[in-house]
């Protein structure tokens, strides 16, 4: 199996063998379900609080006595059953991440990656090294290989690239260690050069 490598004008210079056993194989959807959520989860910031009966300011005394008055007996102002009370069973910080195991992380990863081969929106490229930090240099950059948008996977340079495409919602720059499903699933492309495909497939293997 193998797949093109393009230059900066997207024409093809030469070929990539790729590693049976990231890319062969079937597209386990279902997995994307699951790694995704577990992203999500451990993204939320669970600072939401509210308080109990016993947190809220005030009610401290008997509004009025337990008999004689004809009204319904009440202990606190703060009741939960009263304006301004308390709040039972409300949110407090809570920690929501949580784990998948890490071969249901790994096969998923290389079920994204089948995705985007067999859809053609895997693209190779020999360099993604730009002359300038500019935005309008990276868009002609991208826009010469025919994007609209992409996830651009960087290993240890292209740094020019990565300020270029910083303020552009439909380009985003990741490093290789940070690599993920809910960003590959997030845009249309995924863009790498070869010796970074190569240090993914190692990284799965």
């Amino acid at each position: 199996m193998e797949i093109d490598v393009l230059d900066k004008k997207g024409t093809r210079i030469s070929s990539l063998n790729l590693a049976e056993g990231v890319f062969e194989g079937e597209v386990r959807e279902h997995l994307f379900y699951e790694v995704v959520k577990m992203q999500l989860a451990g993204r939320r910031r669970g600072t939401a609080c509210t308080k109990t009966r016993g947190e809220v300011r005030g009610g401290g005394a008997k509004p009025w006595r337990q008999k004689g008055s004809g009204r319904a007996r009440a202990g606190t102002i703060r009741s939960p059953l009263w304006r301004h009370g308390g709040t039972v069973f409300g949110p407090k910080p809570r920690d929501y991440s949580y784990s998948v195991p890490s071969r249901v992380r790994k096969e998923a990863l290389k079920s994204a990656l089948r995705l985007k081969l067999r859809d053609s929106a895997l693209k190779i490229i020999d360099t993604l090294e730009i002359d300038e930090p500019k935005t309008k240099k990276a868009l002609e950059f991208l826009n010469g290989l025919g994007l609209k948008s992409a996830l651009v996977v960087i290993d240890q340079g292209e740094k020019n690239l990565a300020l270029g495409l910083r303020n552009l919602k439909d380009f985003k720059t990741i490093k290789l260690g940070g690599i993920n499903i809910f960003d590959i699933l997030n845009y249309e492309n995924l863009v790498m050069t070869g010796a970074t495909l190569e240090k993914v497939e190692a990284m799965l293997g």
